[in-house]
């Protein structure tokens, strides 16, 4: 080497432990120091309330004035309530599992529901909304800007007796008399269930079905694919993290959903686990609805492990 290379060679500045490029030094846990805000939001505002409701569930109940008594201690807590509602919601003939299962059918048929309409609304807006995909994504979103609440109320005054939907349908002879919506059926509340959470599906699933490059949809036509195989065999591979995606968006909120039950139903049999919590602790068995909490923390973290598995498997086949 030349005395001239050899000094430009002593001038190139050196990767260092922890540089993210050459000549670019960062101090030890530079770039896990932002983590640190939301590390401390979900320490804050999520492991700090999980653990008040695990002391509630493994707490006592006053024995006068028969309110919750946490037990902020490990060591001293008491698991008769928990195990009381693992064995009524588990354990054949429990008391609660007919609300477990209706839970599951319900959010189930939901979950369907919600893919089979989302599904072509996103595919339509993504594929064919061209200029007028922001409109069609506000009207998308603009039920949002009214009360969940609100919403409901307002699918009461449709299904009434003698609100709009039987009058259509008395209108058209398809029924003779008018149809009971909102007297205990549970097809109303999948409806309720569908109508206040399918814009969670379709906006995942927009969001991945405008990122697949149509380059290579003309690719597979080209090689003699037609358009359903090219859906098939492009399109709906591309889009499956969107569909797990939306489906665990979908179905955590609706494991807990008790306004759409109430409102729409409000009978005992079409009871939810969300309608026990919410009966729990409007009454003295405040530790029940906590450990009903728990319970349904438990069901849930399954699909999340799932889609945290899918996720990271995906990321390895990239």
């Amino acid at each position: 080497m030349t005395e001239p290379t050899r000094e430009l060679a002593s001038r190139r500045p050196r990767r260092r432990h922890g540089s993210g490029e050459a000549g670019v030094w960062y101090p030890r846990g530079f770039w896990a120091a932002f983590a640190t805000p939301a590390t401390l939001w979900l320490l804050v505002l999520f492991v700090l309330p999980f653990y008040a409701i695990l002391s509630v569930a493994f707490g006592t109940v006053d024995p006068v004035f028969r309110t919750a008594v946490p037990q902020w201690n490990p060591l001293q807590w008491h698991f008769s309530q928990m195990s009381f509602v693992l064995e009524q919601t588990f354990l054949r003939g429990g008391i609660f599992q007919p609300a477990l299962i209706r839970t599951l059918e319900y959010v189930a048929a939901a979950l369907v529901l919600c893919l089979v309409i989302g599904y072509p609304v996103a595919y339509f807006i993504a594929r064919y909304g061209g200029r007028y995909k922001a409109a069609l994504l506000i009207l998308l979103i603009s039920p949002f800007w009214i009360s969940y609440l609100m919403r409901m109320l307002a699918w009461v005054n449709l299904l009434q007796d003698n609100g709009l939907v039987n009058k259509g349908l008395l209108f058209f002879h398809l029924t003779g008399a008018p149809v009971p919506w909102l007297q205990g059926r549970g097809s109303t509340v999948v409806l309720g269930l569908v109508y206040g959470y399918i814009p969670y599906m379709i906006l995942p699933l927009y969001g991945a079905l405008d990122r697949i490059d149509p380059a290579l949809l003309e690719a597979a036509r080209d090689l003699g694919a037609s358009p359903a195989r090219a859906f098939r065999r492009v399109t709906l591979p591309l889009s499956k993290q969107a569909i797990l995606a939306g489906s665990v968006i979908v179905t955590l909120p609706m494991f807990g959903d008790y306004y759409t039950n109430d409102l729409l139903s409000g009978s005992p049999k079409t009871a939810m686990l969300g309608t026990l919590i919410d009966r729990a602790v409007n009454s003295p068995l405040v530790t029940q609805a906590a450990a009903f909490v728990v319970v349904m923390m438990g069901l849930l973290i399954i699909p999340m492990l799932y889609y945290l598995y899918a996720t990271a498997r995906a990321a390895r086949l990239a």
